[in-house]
């Protein structure tokens, strides 16, 4: 154990890690072994894993059958190339399997290794898809502050969180933020956004990307007619609307894709995590008739964008078995389900609590909000550390959660797998109230 951590300070760097506090302290934890929502580090202490790790495992951990369809795969053809028309069965399945099961409109599909690499991929298809049709000028994308799209170059600039700018300074000044539906009503969010298009001028604007749910940014669900309004503003202004399912795909919400939630049909919806749930890299984007038949028409010679590893047999075909075992275990509703027990206890647990504020859930991504009064919406202030707080106690407890703490906020994000049942439940609600309840004890 003591060699494990002297060569994780020497050789590893993490990603999204205090380089410092690694250096001081080590690795939090050295896992080795997964089961179901279980995780189990080097000295055999077992946690609950409350975030399915980056919000991607979806069908939890161990999973055997996902293991042999790798090596099977590998066996017969480990990795080809899908440049210069190329191709391979499992890609060819896969791509006819998520189409299959996306919003009616989505038929075509662009494979990438994960979430950045598919929202640049979309960023640079929408302004392609404008080129060749007279319009280069359409190039400005427009998000929405405390959205997360990844950390590749266009992605980072999309993400509407300034810590991801700061890191190596944000790079370009095509990328426009309006308000996300946090603390506002959707006629508040809506008219925000036409400012920032006005402002801009609808002939520059590509594209405008959002993600159904913001996960990396607390959790924020949407208002009920939110994304139907987003819609027919993005078609008054003739701007394609990019739905970033990276996270909400392949059951987290508890529907298959999130947007189905609403009725919203996205020109283009991208996706990675849960399609493999995390066993391998694997990623896309989703096209819409309209764009891939407008592709097929006018962009001439070769499509210059691409990865070594788009369309990689064997990351496709653990996706199809992946998709299987959702569908055989029917864990899209599973989500639906114990997401509504979810929240019921987040609900308990907020009626006993003197600085619980809001809680939500849609299937099995939630978070809790710690405020200092609930009536008032009132915040802690930074220095007092209440939301990691609280995930230190949770880790002593024996589970994995997330904080998020931008502009001071304070909320705790859970994001299980999908197979998770009611007893485990029960024991996360319990864990999570003794929790908090220690926090506020010491406030």
């Amino acid at each position: 154990m003591k060699n494990l951590v002297e060569l994780d300070k020497k050789h590893f760097i993490h990603p999204t890690t205090s380089i410092q506090q690694q250096q001081e302290q080590g690795p939090k934890l050295i896992f080795e072994k997964g089961d179901g929502i279980y995780l189990t580090d080097v000295n055999g202490d077992v946690y609950i894993d409350a975030m399915a790790s980056l919000w991607n495992v979806n069908i939890g951990h161990g999973r055997e059958e996902l293991a042999d369809a790798a090596a099977e795969q590998m066996k017969k053809l480990a990795f080809s190339s899908t440049f210069s028309t190329f191709s391979n069965e499992p890609a060819i399945l896969l791509s006819e399997k998520i189409t299959s099961l996306a919003p009616e409109n989505l038929n075509a599909v662009f494979f990438t290794s994960g979430g950045s690499e598919s929202n640049d991929s979309a960023i640079k298809l929408v302004r392609h898809y404008w080129r060749i049709q007279g319009q280069p000028e359409r190039r400005k994308i427009l998000a929405r502050r405390r959205g997360y799209h990844g950390v590749a170059a266009a992605s980072t600039n999309a993400t509407g969180i300034p810590e991801f700018w700061d890191m190596a300074g944000k790079t370009e000044t095509e990328y426009i933020h309006c308000d996300p539906p946090y603390n506002r009503t959707t006629e508040e969010t809506i008219q925000s956004m036409r400012e920032v298009i006005e402002k801009e001028g609808p002939e520059t604007i590509a594209a405008f990307i959002a993600e159904p749910v913001i996960g990396a940014g607390g959790v924020i669900m949407p208002p009920e007619d939110y994304f139907a309004k987003v819609r027919e503003v993005c078609d008054e202004y003739g701007i394609l609307f990019i739905a970033d399912e990276i996270i909400t795909g392949f059951g987290r919400t508890g529907k298959m894709f999130a947007m189905e939630h609403w009725g919203v049909q996205p020109d283009m919806l991208t996706f990675a995590k849960g399609v493999t749930s995390g066993y391998i890299q694997l990623g896309g984007v989703l096209i819409s008739d309209e764009i891939h038949n407008v592709l097929k028409e006018k962009s001439k010679g070769t499509l210059f964008h691409g990865f070594t590893y788009s369309g990689h047999p064997t990351a496709t075909a653990v996706g199809l078995k992946n998709i299987e075992i959702m569908e055989r275990e029917n864990l899209v509703e599973n989500s639906r389900e114990m997401g509504e027990l979810l929240l019921q206890g987040f609900k308990d647990i907020k009626a006993k609590s003197k600085h619980v504020g809001d809680v939500r859930a849609l299937g099995l991504l939630g978070a809790v909000e710690l405020v200092r009064d609930p009536e008032t919406n009132e915040r802690f202030s930074p220095e007092e550390k209440v939301a990691p707080s609280v995930i230190e106690a949770l880790h002593q407890r024996g589970v994995i959660s997330r904080p998020v703490t931008y502009e001071s906020t304070d909320i705790i994000c859970f994001s299980p797998p999908l197979n998770m049942n009611k007893e485990q439940i029960a024991t996360l609600l319990d864990k999570l109230a003794d929790a908090i309840q220690e926090v506020e004890s010491n406030l």
